[in-house]
C-alpha cells in the first residue's frame, strides 16, 4: 500500500509547485519586459566612479546584452514547464489507473515517469556527452593487437618488487604524478616516505602498513609493441603459497635482488626467499629470468661494479642448478627502483653497463609462440560474485568469445560467456597468454573453486586423483617413504596429497631408472613416484600440456620437490 499512497502526494504538491510556477512567471515576464526602460540603471555608474568613466561604456553594454539574454531565456522557458506538466499528469492519470489495476507495479512506476520531465531541457547535456563519450572507446580495438605478456616480480621480503613496479607504472603513464604524490604524503604521514610508490600496488590496508606484499597485486602497461601485466607476488615466506599463484600465471620472470650489504647475503642464504623464488618460477613455467639487481643507488653500494658482480657469481651457479640456461635464459641488470634508474631511461650513474634499460629490454624480447587454436584451457585463479558469477585466469591456450558455451571441470558445469574483460577493457574475444575476468552464466559463485579449468566441450582437461610422476626432492631433512603427505601446487590448484609408493629411481646425469623399488627417497634424488590427492583435481601430462603437468609438493612452510606429470592412472571401482 505505500508506494501507491506516497507516490500520489508528492504528485499533488509537485502540481502546486506547478500552478505556483505558471502564475509567478507571467508576472516575472512582464517585469523582465518593464526592465527595458530600466536599461538607465546602469548611467549610475557613470555616476559612482568617477576615475573609471572610461569603463562605464563597455560595462553598459555587456550589461545590456545580458539583460537581454536574460529576458529571452525566460520568455522561452515557462511555455516549455508548462508543456512538461501538460504530459506528465497525462502519463500519470493513466499511470494511476494501471497501478489500481495490478498492485505490484505501484512501485516501479516512478523511475519511469522522471524521463518525461527531464526530457526536454537538457539539450546542452547532450551536447556534452557527445563530446566525452570518444574518448574511451579507441583504446580497446588497439588493447589485443599487442602482444601479451604477464611478467611475475619475484625475490625475497623487502628486495623492492612493489617500488619497481609502483616507478614502472608511473614511468610508463599509468600512474598519475597526482596520485603519487597523495601516495608520498600519506606515506610520510606515517614515517614510510621510501614506501609510496609500492602503494601504487599494495592497495589493501594491511599491506600498506606492514609494508608487507600479501596478495598478487596486478597491473598494466603499454609499451610500443608489447602489453604487460605486471604481478607482484609477495617476498615474505608466509604467503609462498600465493606467490605460487601468481608465478604459474606468468611468462616471464624478474628475480628483484637487493644489492644493500646483508640484504643480498639473508635473502639467498638457507632460508632466503630469493632461492625458493627463482626455483618455483621454473617449475610454474616461466621460461625467462630478468636478475634486477636493485638498491644499487645504496650508500653501501654506490653503482659498484664489484658488489653487482659479487651478486652475480653468487646467484649464477643456483639458477644453473635450478635449470636456467646463464646464456639463453638469464639477463642481469642493475637498477634502482626508488630513484627508477635504468629502469625506462639510460643512468649516467653506471657507465659500466652497456644493455637496454628494464622496460626497452622487455620490448625487444622475441614473441612467444602460442598457439590459439588449441584446445580452451583457463586455470581459475580466483572468483567472486558481481552481478553474477566472475572469474579470473589466465588464458593457457586456445580462444574464448562472448556467449561461448565452455565446460567447468572436473564438476562438467555447462557454462556461458556474458562477458569478457582483459586487463579491465571489455572485448569480444580474447587469444592465449591473456589475463582474463570472465563473467559466466549457469554456475553459482560457491560451486567454482581455485583450480578449477574452463574448457571446451570437444576437448575436455583430464581430472583425477591418481598420477605417477617424476620428482626431484630439493629439501628435506630426512627420509621421504610411501606415505608421506605433503602439499601439492600444480597450475592453480592447491591440493593435500599422498606418495602412496616409490616406483623407481632415475639417475641425474644418464636418466637411467632403476630395477629396484626404492624404498625411501632424499635429498637431491630424482625418483618416479605414484601420489593421489585427497580429491578429484584436473591435470595434464607433462608432454601433452607443460603448463598443467608441472608442480611443488610443499610441507611445513619449505617447497620439498619439484615435479612433472608422466602418467594418469585410471581410477579403479
Amino acid at each position: 500500500m505505500e508506494p501507491r499512497d506516497t507516490a500520489p502526494d508528492s504528485w499533488e504538491q509537485e502540481d502546486d509547485e506547478a500552478v505556483m510556477e505558471r502564475q509567478l512567471r507571467p508576472g516575472s515576464n512582464t517585469l523582465n519586459v518593464n526592465a527595458k526602460p530600466f536599461v538607465p540603471n546602469v548611467n549610475a555608474a557613470e555616476f559612482v566612479p568617477v576615475s573609471l568613466k572610461t569603463d562605464s561604456g563597455e560595462l553598459e553594454s555587456v550589461v545590456a546584452d545580458k539583460l537581454s539574454s536574460l529576458k529571452v531565456s525566460r520568455s522561452s522557458g515557462p511555455v516549455e514547464n508548462g508543456e512538461a506538466d501538460v504530459t506528465t499528469e497525462e502519463t500519470w492519470d493513466e499511470k494511476e489507473v494501471e497501478t489500481s489495476e495490478e498492485e505490484p507495479g505501484g512501485g516501479d512506476d516512478g523511475p519511469e515517469e522522471v524521463p518525461t520531465v527531464d526530457d526536454e531541457p537538457p539539450e546542452t547535456l547532450e551536447e556534452e556527452e557527445e563530446i566525452s563519450v570518444p574518448k574511451i572507446p579507441p583504446i580497446q580495438p588497439d588493447a589485443p593487437k599487442k602482444e601479451h605478456i604477464n611478467v611475475v616480480f619475484i625475490g625475497h621480503v623487502d628486495a623492492g618488487k612493489s617500488t619497481i613496479g609502483g616507478q614502472i607504472m608511473y614511468l610508463t603513464g599509468m600512474v598519475d604524478k597526482r596520485t603519487l604524490e597523495k601516495y608520498e604524503r600519506e606515506a610520510k604521514e606515517k614515517n614510510r616516505e621510501t614506501w609510496y610508490l609500492s602503494w601504487a600496488l599494495d592497495t589493501n590496508q594491511e599491506e600498506r602498513d606492514k609494508g608487507k606484499t600479501v596478495e598478487v597485486g596486478r597491473a598494466y602497461f603499454e609499451t610500443d609493441k608489447k602489453h604487460f601485466t605486471i604481478l607482484d607476488a609477495p617476498g615474505h615466506k608466509s604467503f609462498v603459497p600465493n606467490m605460487i599463484g601468481g608465478a604459474s600465471q606468468a611468462d616471464l620472470a624478474v628475480l628483484v635482488i637487493s644489492a644493500r650489504k646483508g640484504e643480498f647475503e639473508t635473502g639467498f642464504e638457507k632460508g632466503g626467499q630469493t632461492r625458493e623464488h627463482a626455483m618455483l618460477a621454473k617449475t610454474a613455467g616461466v621460461k625467462h629470468l630478468i636478475v634486477l639487481v636493485n638498491k644499487m643507488d645504496d650508500p653501501t653500494v654506490n653503482w659498484s661494479l664489484e658488489r653487482y658482480e659479487e651478486c652475480k657469481e653468487k646467484l649464477v651457479p643456483f639458477l644453473k642448478k635450478v635449470g636456467f640456461n646463464p646464456k639463453k635464459d638469464i639477463h642481469f641488470m642493475p637498477c634502482s627502483g626508488l630513484t627508477g634508474a635504468n629502469l625506462k631511461e639510460p643512468t649516467d650513474l653506471c657507465p659500466w653497463y652497456t644493455g637496454l634499460p628494464f622496460i626497452p629490454h622487455l620490448d625487444s624480447l622475441p614473441n612467444f609462440n602460442r598457439s590459439s587454436d588449441g584446445p580452451v584451457r583457463l586455470p581459475i585463479v580466483d572468483k567472486y560474485k558481481d552481478m553474477g558469477t566472475v572469474i579470473l585466469g589466465k588464458l593457457e591456450s586456445g580462444s574464448i568469445s562472448k556467449a561461448q558455451q565452455l565446460v567447468m571441470m572436473p564438476n562438467r558445469h555447462v557454462v556461458e560467456v556474458l562477458s569478457l574483460l582483459s586487463d579491465d577493457v571489455e572485448t569480444e574475444d580474447a587469444g592465449p597468454g591473456e589475463n582474463l575476468k570472465l563473467r559466466l552464466k549457469g554456475i553459482e559463485e560457491e560451486e567454482i573453486l581455485p583450480g578449477f579449468i574452463l574448457c571446451n566441450g570437444e576437448s575436455l582437461c583430464h581430472s583425477g586423483r591418481t598420477f605417477d610422476a617424476q620428482i626431484v626432492i630439493i629439501e628435506h631433512k630426512s627420509i621421504i617413504c610411501p606415505g608421506y603427505n605433503a602439499v601439492l601446487h600444480i597450475h592453480t590448484c592447491i591440493e593435500e596429497v599422498q606418495i602412496t609408493a616409490l616406483i623407481c629411481l632415475v639417475d641425474k646425469k644418464s636418466g637411467e631408472k632403476s630395477k629396484m623399488r626404492p624404498r625411501f627417497v632424499k635429498q637431491d634424488q630424482v625418483c618416479i613416484a605414484r601420489l593421489r590427492t585427497a580429491g578429484t583435481i584436473c591435470l595434464e601430462t607433462f608432454k601433452e600440456f607443460p603448463q598443467m603437468g608441472r608442480f611443488t609438493l610443499r610441507d611445513e612452510g619449505k617447497t620439498i620437490a619439484i615435479g612433472k606429470v608422466l602418467k594418469l592412472v585410471a581410477e579403479r571401482d
